[in-house]
């Protein structure tokens, strides 16, 4: 089937909910997809950050098909080996106490919700529910998880919409203090705002915050949905603040392309949920747990942390020294680094995508790249090589 017929028929078969470029996607290999039509493009968005060892990666291959071979499902009525391994490897290089898994970001935050709210009324009653969230944040799309993202644009059309949040703004804890009631039972974050424009959080007011939180027994949630699973340089983003979550929410990157998601909690809420309190169909299923087994093999592997930090410092140097106009700024950590325009970054996502680069968009004036983090140097350089030749063109 050639690229027009096949875009047709999507388009006679699908809602329209998504704004797809004008070309298909045959196959990957290494950092780069191609098209049916035998183009290439250097993939620096990975799917929003989820394919972590890149594409075509034989140690993730093989373990999936081995798996395939052996058994599918068997849902969570029953014990079963790869989500044991999956579990203990994760806990283990996490320090966290346990792990619930199950299939998708927005689904770890509103597990995470269910716990922190659970445990505030098993311990303090009724009337203890909200979750404060901070502004520019992104924290998935079904209800509870939508309405704690702090955009107003996400919330349009869908009341009425789930109550009992508070939105604050980042790095200013003075919003925070001014906003904490005897109503407040958790806090969510992610160490850095990807949808929101690529904001890395301020240390000192993280340490701040946690420290409320331990003074006022409130839930302290770090969604490291995208900036998780060594996205930074680190296991997690929260780590760069020398802070201790009480919880902590994973996906993407953690299935390196199979849907996946995860809860991770510290000792004082290991026990909140217990038997029917929460479930999940698809949850755990054993090609989630056995591509989550790979990747934390592959991030644990010594250097790759190193890696990933001088991989981000070389992209964003090169970007700085391009001495361009259009280059405002650079910031964030390892590979989630993002690019403030003096242009609307939808224009140079447009231009990159035509000469076979893929990036990201963070808001109007900023573009996010998410590389897969085994992306290569070489894969690299052309990449820049092409946002380059762009930027000169624009000036």
């Amino acid at each position: 089937m050639n690229k027009n017929s096949t875009i047709s028929k999507w388009n006679e078969y699908f809602i329209d909910t998504y704004n797809q470029p004008n070309f298909v996607i045959d196959y990957g290999k290494g950092s780069c997809f191609f098209d049916i039509d035998g183009n290439k493009y250097i993939d620096f968005t990975s799917g929003y950050g989820v394919s972590s060892l890149g594409y075509s990666n034989n140690s993730l291959k093989n373990a999936l098909k081995e798996q395939v071979d052996k058994l599918l499902h068997t849902s969570n009525l029953y014990f079963n080996e790869p989500v044991l391994y999956a579990g203990e490897k994760i806990i283990n290089i996490s320090g966290m106490d346990k792990v619930y898994f199950c299939n998708s970001g927005t689904e770890s935050n509103e597990t995470a919700f269910k716990i922190a709210r659970k445990y505030s009324s098993d311990k303090y009653g009724e009337g203890r529910g909200t979750i404060i969230s901070l502004k520019d944040s992104f924290h998935g799309r079904t209800m509870m998880s939508l309405m704690a993202t702090g955009m107003d644009k996400y919330h349009k059309y869908f009341y009425p919409l789930p109550e009992g949040f508070k939105y604050i703004e980042r790095n200013n804890i003075e919003d925070l203090k001014s906003n904490i009631d005897s109503s407040v039972c958790a806090i969510i974050l992610e160490a850095i705002q990807g949808e929101g424009g690529v904001n890395v959080l301020e240390k000192d007011y993280v340490l701040e915050l946690s420290k409320i939180c331990k003074e006022k027994d409130i839930v302290l949630i770090f969604d490291e949905v995208q900036c998780g699973i060594a996205r930074t340089g680190k296991l997690f983003g929260y780590e760069y603040f020398d802070v201790k979550p009480d919880i902590v929410t994973v996906a993407k990157g953690l299935g390196a392309g199979i849907p996946i998601g995860g809860v991770l909690v510290n000792e004082k809420l290991s026990k909140v949920l217990g038997k029917g309190d929460q479930g999940t169909t698809f949850g755990g299923n054993l090609l989630a747990m056995v591509a989550a087994t790979v990747v934390l093999d592959e991030i644990s592997k010594e250097g790759f942390y190193n890696d990933i930090t001088e991989k981000g410092a070389y992209i964003r140097k090169y970007i700085e020294d391009f001495n361009s106009e259009v280059v405002l700024n650079t910031k964030g950590l390892g590979l989630m680094i993002g690019i403030e325009t003096s242009v609307e970054s939808s224009i140079i996502e447009e231009k990159a995508r035509k000469k076979g680069l893929l990036i990201l968009t963070a808001g109007k004036n900023v573009l996010r790249f998410l590389p897969p983090l085994t992306v290569s140097y070489k894969e690299i350089d052309e990449a820049l090589k092409i946002l380059k030749d762009i930027l000169l063109e624009i000036n």
